[in-house]
């Protein structure tokens, strides 16, 4: 629950961050130059029903949590695809936002300029800004390996949304369903054994994209050491660096980069 207290925002060029997830909305006002939050993040549990005017109301809650300068944007991180501001699709959130442009609702509700993202292109932005991509040129793949498999690409600094590599499908299934982190609990599998099924799913998206940096994220990123020398590739691989802090962190630049 947020603690009511008001916070100060950074003077430093800034923009606020909220991370929309299943369980959970976290937010905090993010200093750019540095990719840090600038006071500490306030979190409130998401409403069931996850609808659209119960989360943005919630989102209105910790926005106002904080002392925030008037024209401040605010970028927003969404478990779905996210073309123009609108959701396509919806993971862990309710149905009734597919088809709901999530900029516009949330705008109402915060009275506030609004720049709506994908959560796994916001983590993955971060990653490239502030993280373990920061000064890769060409392209960079960030993928995180959690519940499902997130993907995002950025090439020479600007971001190609959307890209949903977590459901290629690799012998005839979808790849998130055997090679995500949910998977190796879901199956116990030893390290070594998902570490072959990762090897068949990173060699097909570098055969694919080609990218000269691969970045992992999510939880399991932690344990990286137990299953990331496992892999043989020609992309060079490693483990993310921003971990929960990356999703506020890449909604916060990208609204300012979008809403200067």
């Amino acid at each position: 629950m947020s603690d009511n207290t008001d916070h100060e925002a950074s003077a430093a060029p800034a923009a606020f961050g909220i991370d929309i997830g299943g369980s959970g909305i976290k937010g905090a006002p993010v200093d750019l130059v540095v990719g840090e939050f600038a006071a500490d993040r306030v979190r409130v549990p998401t409403p069931q029903p996850s609808t659209p005017s119960a989360v943005a109301d919630a989102v209105a809650e910790v926005v106002a949590s904080f002392q925030l300068p008037g024209e401040l944007p605010i970028g927003v991180t969404f478990p779905a695809v996210i073309q123009h501001g609108v959701a396509r699709s919806a993971a862990n959130v309710d149905d009734s936002w597919i088809g709901t442009d999530v900029e516009k609702v949330v705008a109402k509700a915060t009275g506030r300029r609004v720049h709506a993202v994908n959560d796994a292109d916001a983590a993955g932005y971060a990653e490239t800004l502030y993280g373990a991509a920061r000064g890769q040129e060409g392209t960079v793949l960030v993928v995180t390996l959690g519940t499902g498999i997130g993907t995002c690409m950025v090439v020479d600094g600007t971001l190609v949304p959307n890209l949903e590599l977590g459901h290629l499908e690799i012998d005839g299934k979808d790849a998130e369903t055997r090679a995500a982190d949910s998977a190796r609990e879901r199956e116990e599998l030893t390290w070594e054994r998902w570490a072959k099924r990762l090897q068949k799913y990173f060699r097909t998206v570098e055969d694919l994209v080609w990218p000269d940096l691969i970045v992992v994220g999510g939880g399991v990123s932690k344990k990286h050491e137990k299953f990331l020398p496992l892999l043989e590739l020609r992309t060079p691989i490693v483990p993310a660096t921003l971990r929960n802090d990356a999703g506020i962190v890449g909604a916060a630049a990208l609204a300012r980069r979008a809403l200067p």
